[in-house]
């Protein structure tokens, strides 16, 4: 009997720089993960959750896909979306390749006609999908409309109908990419699925747990700031952090009664560590309050890298 072979492909020769575009809540996150094999993103029923444009790498026997998940867009002037906004755009510009994610169980009015005539000039390294097709809420033939009127001319074949919750037509996306990607030398080594640095992660994960436990309450009025890391023993990280918010009023709401918010965030944030870190991590988490930081440039800079 003939042994099996076991070796592992290689990866193959194409590499492409993928930016993920949509509305907040369309499911770029998701469909970052799911194509990833890892939690690279937050992921929310809270809008725009997403703010740093967040690599995820997808390597196959085709080749390298490195992902940029770009923040959710929406209509605003506010100093924190004009910068949200800013880094999609110089995303955009200088990917190889464009996934554009709609979903299809929302209405598309101005703000996704703002996304696709972002994306228009951009249409021959375009991919579309129309995500969220399990949900019996879903009208694909009315997101086809739309895409029919904003992109008449678009190959079809390129416009695939998907679910990243459900894993369902993902690899017809990466398919499609790699066919849009050049042969070119690889930007990371095969076993990487991110260039998130530790920190980076970290703080990520603590802002999405604080989000899923303060739900509508203050999603946006929060941010994480690491304040110190240090490997004390050998598998122990431990991290000194505090959840920042804009008024003394909102503190409160962070800390909960008896300290019961601030603690199961810890908690939560701790046991999320352990499912993606090779070691232990012990966290410190504090409430900190930051007045009106998101009219701070120098606040905004730092967070949105």
């Amino acid at each position: 009997m003939e042994e099996e072979n076991t070796e592992v492909k290689p990866v193959g020769p194409k590499t492409a720089l993928v930016s993920i575009i949509g509305r907040p809540s369309a499911g770029k996150s998701t469909f970052l993960n799911t194509a990833s094999g890892e939690k690279i993103s937050i992921v929310s029923a809270v809008p725009q959750t997403t703010r740093n444009a967040i690599r995820g790498i997808v390597n196959t026997s085709l080749g390298q896909l490195v992902f940029v998940d770009t923040p959710g867009l929406h209509l605003s002037e506010k100093k924190l979306n004009l910068k949200l906004t800013k880094i999609a755009a110089d995303q955009i510009k200088d990917s190889d390749a464009i996934l554009y994610i709609l979903d299809s169980t929302r209405d598309h009015g101005e703000e996704e006609e703002l996304i696709s005539s972002m994306v228009k000039p951009f249409a021959q390294k375009l991919v579309i999908a129309i995500n969220k097709t399990d949900s019996p809420e879903s009208s694909a033939s009315i997101t086809k409309l739309f895409l029919d009127k904003q992109f008449p001319d678009f190959p079809k074949e390129r416009i695939i109908e998907i679910s990243a919750q459900e894993d369902k037509n993902v690899n017809e996306v990466l398919k499609a990419l790699y066919d849009l990607a050049p042969v070119a030398p690889h930007l990371y080594p095969e076993e990487y699925y991110t260039d998130q640095e530790v920190e980076f992660r970290i703080s990520e994960i603590i802002r999405g747990k604080a989000i899923e436990r303060l739900e509508q309450e203050l999603p946006h009025a929060i941010y994480i700031s690491i304040e110190d890391m240090k490997m004390e023993k050998q598998n122990l990280l431990k991290v000194r952090a505090n959840i920042c918010v804009e008024r003394e009023s909102q503190k409160g709401i962070v800390i909960g009664k008896g300290a019961a918010m601030i603690k199961a965030i810890r908690v939560e944030s701790i046991k999320e560590c352990r499912k993606i870190f090779p070691y232990r991590v012990d966290l410190d988490l504090q409430v900190k309050v930051d007045k009106n930081w998101r009219q701070k440039d120098a606040v905004l800079n730092k967070i949105l890298k």
